[in-house]
């Protein structure tokens, strides 16, 4: 009886630090593939990856958005990185705080040196001022940016300001006005901003143009904006993207599920729909 306390006491302490044990080899890893690709560019790559992930012993999934600590983190990065050497930024965000992501903006546009960001899947909101204000845009041909109108609450700011237009004051409450107040500066805020990061990439009036679509409102604040629009905005881009990358993103993997939505084969396939050795030119 004794024994086999022994061994269930063993399993249970094998199935409590079994994730923290998982999760410092993913880091390992990581690390590993951040100095591969670091030294097949010659620059310093920082990540700003946010997925879930379980990071707990009960396996709790935690979501991640663009917060103060991110962008202290990649401002002390930016810091510990010579003014001569290059930046590769690998972006993965659906977002988060304004300010934070407007840190990080600013720093990345005042680096002498040439930065790039790396988007393989999507850089939403935050993400996409992120992304503009790098020298370069690197993305998947399925990845997307996406507009960054500024929102209060669960409102997008300019729907806030179209209920005054529509709506007679008489019949509006204080709140709601308030409320449009703020929205009005808060876009006023943002499109100064955007223009400010966009300003010597491009003629004025195509400037214009631009930040007018990303921040009036134009469209759902999910909306996917495209390689294609980008490339016709004028910004520089490219579709190109380093297969350390893709690698990358697959130690940064979703919470284990009972049945997963989405099962393959995990290895490239010929046009005959036979395997073919990873690396090997397709047919």
């Amino acid at each position: 009886m004794s024994n086999l306390s022994n061994i269930l006491w063993f399993l249970f302490l094998i199935a409590a630090f079994a994730p923290y044990f998982q999760q410092k080899m993913l880091v390992l890893a990581r690390l590993r593939l951040l100095r591969k690709l670091e030294r097949t560019r010659g620059s310093r790559v920082i990540t700003l990856i946010h997925r879930q992930e379980s990071r707990s012993f009960l396996g709790i999934p935690i979501i991640r958005y663009i917060d103060i600590d991110d962008s202290e983190q990649l401002l002390r990065a930016i810091r510990l990185t010579q003014k001569d050497l290059p930046i590769d930024l690998i972006l993965h965000t659906p977002g988060g705080l304004v300010l934070a992501a407007e840190q990080i903006a600013h720093a990345i546009k005042a680096h002498p040196a040439k930065v790039t960001v790396f988007i393989p899947h999507y850089a939403m909101s935050g993400g996409t001022l992120v992304a503009l204000a790098a020298d370069e845009i690197v993305m998947d041909e399925n990845a997307v940016l996406g507009p960054i109108d500024p929102q209060l609450g669960e409102y997008p700011a300019a729907s806030i300001l179209k209920v005054i237009e529509i709506k007679d004051k008489d019949e509006i409450e204080d709140k709601t006005l308030i409320l449009a107040d703020v929205a009005r500066k808060a876009i006023t805020q943002i499109t100064t901003f955007v223009q400010d990061i966009l300003r010597d990439k491009m003629e004025p009036q195509r400037m214009e143009m631009v930040v007018k679509a990303l921040t009036e409102g134009r469209w759902t604040h999910d909306y996917p904006i495209l390689h294609e629009q980008i490339k016709e905005w004028g910004l520089p881009i490219r579709t190109e993207l380093p297969e350390e990358v893709y690698a990358l993103m697959d130690l940064y993997p979703q919470p284990t599920q009972y049945r997963p939505s989405v099962q393959y084969i995990p290895i490239p396939y010929r046009r005959d729909g036979e395997p073919r050795p990873k690396g090997a030119p397709p047919r």
